[in-house]
């Protein structure tokens, strides 16, 4: 069994920067994508940031500059920074990982989820 503990978030004015990190713990062979979601009231859940094993990353066109996803593969985490936060980045924020639980059988799993909500 895998979970994944979300951490941060919480309450910032617009222009503010906040930071979440998803910490992932029990039978973890390796651990290939990273991502972060997020959904709003009333939308679809919606792909944030994601980092490979290799470090490559990708970005929604709306936060391109603006959120850094990085990872610590020793600690399974991956986090996200979030800077000059605008009222529409409001939303519950999800981490996923891609673990492998042995070579060959691969698991989904999904954070808690963790609210960032931004005043304007």
């Amino acid at each position: 069994q895998v979970q994944l503990v979300e951490s941060g978030g919480g309450l910032v004015q617009a222009g503010g920067s906040l930071s979440l990190s998803c910490a992932a713990s029990g039978n973890i062979f390796r651990i290939n994508d990273m991502a972060w979601y997020r959904q709003a009231p009333g939308k679809q859940r919606e792909l944030v940031a994601s980092i490979n094993s290799g470090g490559s990353t990708n970005y929604a066109d709306s936060v391109k500059g603006r959120f850094t996803i990085s990872r610590d593969n020793a600690k399974n985490t991956v986090y996200l920074q979030m800077n000059s936060l605008k009222p529409e980045d409001t939303a519950v924020y999800y981490c996923n990982q891609e673990v492998y639980v042995n070579m060959f059988l691969k698991i989904y799993v999904w954070g808690q989820g963790t609210q960032v909500t931004v005043s304007s």
